[in-house]
């Protein structure tokens, strides 16, 4: 199952807005890992508060906000 990265941020409202929303739309098709980005100094000091940031294979998909948009896309295009 193709799995989905979320670099978030433990208390951040705009992290747990994406998440509620993310889940939904994949539940079954893809697994989302979060991972919290003051558990790695090199997380801190790429992502610093500018989290979440949601990514798939190695690509950054949206920041802040959940690209439904984005997502879809690459949903049909991955055909995950």
């Amino acid at each position: 199952m193709p799995l989905l990265t979320v670099y978030s941020r433990r208390g951040c409202h705009l992290c747990e807005e994406m998440l509620e929303e993310l889940e939904p739309l994949v539940r079954g098709r893809a697994q989302v890992r979060v991972d919290d980005v003051d558990t790695n100094p090199e997380w801190v000091e790429l992502y610093g508060l500018l989290v979440p940031v949601l990514y798939y294979s190695g690509s950054e998909v949206c920041r802040y906000r959940l690209d439904r948009k984005a997502l879809l896309k690459l949903l049909s295009d991955s055909k995950i």
